[in-house]
Parts: C-alpha cells; structure tokens; sequence
C-alpha cells in the first residue's frame, strides 16, 4: 500500500451512508467487486482503438503529487494491453517499495520495459476473452497496491484513438470526467469576445496544459495571466470570501485539480464524516472528504482532451461552495477556515432549515 494509512481510514470513514452501518469493511469490498463487473463487461463490448484511463483522484485521496493511473488500450483481434504506473513517474515518498513491485509482477504485471512499448510502465498483455480476469487484476492493483479505499476515489474516461470520448454505462461509482460538462451551458458564462477568444486559445492542443489552465483562470477571474497569485508548488490561488481555492497542473497522466482546504485543525469525528457522506452526495460534481485533521473539497478535471469549459465549471462550483460550507462546516464542527481570523474549535448545533442552503451546488 502506498498510500498513507491514516489517511486511508479517514477517506473510508467518508462512506458512510448511514450512521449505524454495521460493517464497513464488506460494503467497500462490494463496491470494489461491482466495479470490477462493470469494467469487465465494459472491456467486452468496446472495439479496437478504444481506451480506458482510470485515475486515483490525488487530492481526494491523501496522495499528494503522486498520480497512481491504469491505462487499458483495445487492440486488433481482441487484444487488450494494460499499462500501470512505475516508480519512474512517481515523486519520492510515494514510490512503491519492493513489496508493492512484487505484488505487481504477482498480478500478471510485466516490469517496466519489458513489454514492448511499455516505457517506464508495468505492462500487461490480455485479451477481451479473459475480460474478467483483467477487470480483477485491474481492481486489486487500484486498491491493494495504489491504495486507493475506494472505486468513488476513481475518475475515468473512456476515449477513441483521437481522443473523442465514448458514451458507456457508468463503472459503478468511479467518476465518469465528460459527465462534468453535461452540467454547464456555455451560453450562461461566455458574456463577451474576450472569453470566447480565450476558450479557444486554451482549447489549442498545441499549447502546454499549465499555459492552458491558467489562460481560462485568469479570464475568468479578470486578471492577467502573469499577475495570477501562484504559490511555490505551482498551484494557482483563487480567493473565495474566507475560503482559498486551489487549481493544480498535473503531467502525468495530463490533470487538473481544483481543490480547497474549507477546514484545518478540525477533530475526526464519525458526525464529520457522515455528513461529508451525506453533501458529497448532494453535489452535482467533486466530493468532500477528512484526510487527518482537514477537510477538502475536490474536483478533478482530465487534462488530456482538455475541455476549458470543464474546468470553468469546476472553478466556478468549487469558489462558491468552500465559501459557503466552510461557514456552515466551522459553525457546526468549529476548526479554522483559511480565512477565518480568531476561529476556535466550538461546534454550534446546525438547524434543519441551514442545512439545506446549498443551493445549486449540493
């Protein structure tokens, strides 16, 4: 396991649906074994040229600047090539130690390189015939070697050899990233030339993914590209009332996360995780989620076919609910919003009639 333990039991706690679920251990092995059938009958009927990328979301899962990816390629003849992320493209802390490498190769995995065309990735050659092994395969080294606690931890994206997605059934509850446009009416946020110029420049394959998000970020926010607020990590800062919202470039796989940190120095407690439970279910897009003594808020955007308005979208939900839920999360479970001056940790009972003021982002 390469992700952070404590972590991980705090991202499980999240999925909770009810407070008294007697055991959650079975109803996350469930979860994993229905998205293992629905990737299996997935992988049986695409055809050649199609491929599946599955991504553990980073920020919902506690994984940092590590991006852990499976990535499945349909080929002539019923064959199906699988590549899994090596040490090579993983930052230090989150390489897999030698017990992970051999639980990998003890899957089926071929080490970096040896399968032609592999690269710096575990290669793994199958055919649709044995669909169901590989969706098994492809499951265990998502949750026994990645990590992740979760297939609602997954984004996915079901693409054609040029990129354009596919329609499919949903995999369970992994998150399917063009639905996120279905959201957005590009009529209801392009007011003027500049913005439609500034889509089409970011929609420009030819220019670098960061040089991209930030063309669409500082449109949106009116601001020119070089006076964007930018931190040492890289990450672009969006000031949302008292709460900061973050947009970070990934390279590999190509992604874009749009996160925020709506409480710090919160206690752990089961009432916080059934009611991140219970708004992540609410919300059109993104989750919410404790990792140790924080709660985030995230939505994750592919990068690879990148679709501007997408991360619009997400920039646009994730600024008006870390403002508003960092209010109401602080009220009810105290700890500190980001720009919560003098806040302490003092739970204020919620009423019925606030809980349901989320408006159009829960």
């Amino acid at each position: 396991m390469t992700a952070d333990s404590a972590a991980g039991e705090s991202n499980d706690n999240i999925l909770l649906d009810e407070p008294t679920t007697a055991d959650l251990r079975a109803k996350v092995t469930e979860a994993w074994r229905d998205f293992a059938g629905a990737l299996a009958t997935l992988l049986s009927s695409l055809g050649p040229g199609a491929h599946i990328d599955l991504t553990l979301d980073p920020t919902a899962s506690g994984t940092g600047m590590a991006v852990y990816s499976v990535s499945i390629r349909l080929l002539p003849d019923k064959a199906v090539e699988a590549l899994a992320v090596g040490n090579a493209d993983l930052p230090e802390g989150y390489r897999m130690d030698r017990s992970a490498v051999a639980d990998l190769v003890a899957l089926g995995w071929s080490p970096p390189g040896v399968l032609p065309g592999s690269g710096d990735f575990f290669g793994l050659r199958s055919s649709q015939d044995k669909a169901t092994q590989l969706a098994t395969v492809v499951s265990r080294t998502l949750r026994d070697v990645y990590g992740a606690p979760h297939p609602a931890f997954l984004v996915y994206l079901v693409h054609d050899e040029e990129d354009e997605p596919i329609e499919t059934a949903p995999l369970a509850t992994a998150r399917n990233e063009p639905n996120i446009g279905e959201v957005l009416d590009i009529d209801d946020l392009d007011d003027d030339g500049e913005l439609s110029a500034a889509l089409a420049s970011a929609a420009d394959e030819v220019v670098p993914l960061d040089e991209r998000v930030r063309t669409v970020v500082a449109t949106m926010s009116k601001t020119p590209v070089d006076q964007l607020q930018v931190d040492t990590d890289g990450d672009i800062g969006i000031r949302a009332g008292s709460a900061m919202v973050f947009v970070r470039v990934r390279d590999n796989p190509p992604l874009v996360d749009v996160f925020s940190p709506i409480l710090t120095e919160v206690e752990p407690t089961e009432q916080l995780y059934v009611k991140l439970s219970e708004l992540t279910n609410r919300m059109p897009i993104g989750r919410l989620y404790c990792a140790q003594d924080t709660v985030w808020a995230s939505i994750p955007v592919f990068g690879r076919n990148f679709q501007p308005t997408h991360l619009m979208l997400a920039v646009q939900v994730m600024t008006g609910l870390a403002d508003e839920l960092d209010d109401r999360l602080h009220g009810e479970f105290g700890g500190k919003r980001f720009f919560g001056e003098g806040d302490k940790p003092t739970p204020a009972k919620q009423s019925a009639e606030d809980d349901h003021r989320t408006g159009m982002y829960l």
